[in-house]
């Protein structure tokens, strides 16, 4: 199901989605969960607007992707997931994004980082303290086609956080963005993280019924609605 593929160019990488994508919908292929990095890249989604775009991006390019959502980072230092997984019929597009969630909420409790969902807001969060404002350790952005998930998520490892000062980050002004490194105050690698991304990804997309853990207080999303775009043949 997981097929480790290393730090690969964003545009390769969309190109290797497109590809299991249709080998899955075909029923050609079994569902497939693709974990790499990728070098520095901005990916704006449908919702960005130009004055949301980095007006100096650092040498990184800018782009434009068929998500839906903002605009966010990648690079070298977060683990990036790409699950194309059929959906069952019982699921629905929203607690498909709320298992993904819920996996990557576990994988910080692991490594010992309190977090949870911020309704509003998609992604994984820690909440304002005395170290600064509600942060965002994990995004998620997907798009479902033919029943099939593609694009998916980037949780903060070890990545330069100072990327982020070149740009809001899905376009949420009031709150910050962390890694795993900075609040645990050591390196936490992506080799280290993948195995536990695996496990509890593995868990969440067999589709048995869990336990959420409690959010916290709703905030408001400029990109008004979630990062999730159904589309049909």
């Amino acid at each position: 199901m997981f097929q480790d593929a290393g730090l690969v160019e964003y545009v390769a990488a969309w190109d290797l989605q497109r590809e299991v994508h249709q080998r899955v919908a075909d029923g050609a292929q079994d569902d497939t969960v693709l974990l790499l990095e990728h070098p520095p890249v901005f990916t704006a989604g449908k919702r960005t607007e130009p004055h949301e775009r980095p007006a100096d991006p650092g040498g990184a390019p800018v782009i434009d992707v068929d998500r839906g959502g903002k605009i966010t980072f990648h690079g070298p230092g977060q683990l990036v997931g790409y699950p194309i997984v059929t959906l069952p019929d019982h699921v629905l597009v929203v607690d498909y994004v709320r298992r993904v969630e819920e996996a990557l909420i576990h994988v910080c409790t692991d490594l010992g980082v309190t977090t949870a969902r911020v309704p509003g807001r998609s992604g994984v969060w820690l909440k304002a303290d005395d170290r600064g404002p509600e942060r965002k350790i994990a995004a998620i952005g997907i798009r479902v086609s033919r029943g099939v998930t593609m694009h998916g998520f980037a949780l903060n490892c070890d990545v330069d956080l100072g990327w982020y000062d070149r740009f809001v980050p899905c376009g949420i002004a009031d709150a910050g963005v962390t890694s795993l490194s900075r609040e645990l105050g050591r390196d936490v690698t992506v080799a280290e993280a993948r195995p536990l991304v695996e496990r509890h990804l593995a868990d969440y997309l067999a589709w048995a019924p869990y336990d959420p853990t409690p959010d916290y207080d709703p905030r408001p999303d400029p990109s008004k609605g979630p990062r999730i775009e159904l589309l049909t043949p």
